[in-house]
């Protein structure tokens, strides 16, 4: 996830200090991706040193604000126009976690797999309420939420149907018997 394009987003609608662009992508995305505020402050240094944001002072509490310069405007807009690459996947823990269990002696991995699936559906159960509630508002701001929700339906609806899959091919490692 880019935490340096989301930040970039959120200034492009109106300038922001860091605990402000914190609760505003909180919001946007459903809360479904915390951020932490130290994450904000860094990537908007960042921005700030890569020309893409600069500093307006402070409010009357002593809160920096940024702004988004020209340069920043273009950098989103770029993104924002550009697909997600799909060059290199992104790490998976999980496929990691059982590609390891299965190669190494001792490790259980029928256990990995049933105690993975069962939080896997308590997930989609949990994400599926959240969804139905939303969308049972009828509000048109929930549209981005309704978005973020639907995504991880989806991913984890795949994650639980790739735990079948992985443990019916290790049933077939280990043989009728085993």
């Amino acid at each position: 996830m880019s935490i340096r394009h989301s930040l970039l987003a959120l200034l492009q609608d109106r300038p922001r200090y860091g605990y402000q662009l914190r609760i505003e992508f909180e919001d946007r995305t459903g809360s479904s991706w915390p951020l932490n505020i130290g994450q904000v402050y860094t990537t908007l240094d960042r921005l700030e040193r890569d020309g893409l944001v600069r500093k307006d002072g402070a409010d009357g509490e002593g809160h920096v604000i940024y702004s988004i310069t020209a340069e920043g405007l273009a950098e989103v807009r770029n993104w924002f126009t550009s697909p997600v690459p799909r060059a290199s996947p992104p790490r998976n823990e999980l496929a990691i976690k059982l590609a390891l269990a299965l190669t190494l002696p001792g490790v259980d991995v029928g256990a990995s797999i049933h105690a993975q699936r069962a939080v896997s559906i308590r997930a989609l159960q949990d994400y599926t309420k959240a969804r139905r509630d939303t969308a049972s508002q009828h509000r048109p701001a929930d549209t981005a939420r309704l978005l973020v929700l639907d995504s991880l339906i989806f991913q984890t609806e795949a994650e639980v149907r790739w735990l079948d899959l992985c443990e019916a091919r290790l049933m077939q490692l280990t043989g009728p018997n085993a």
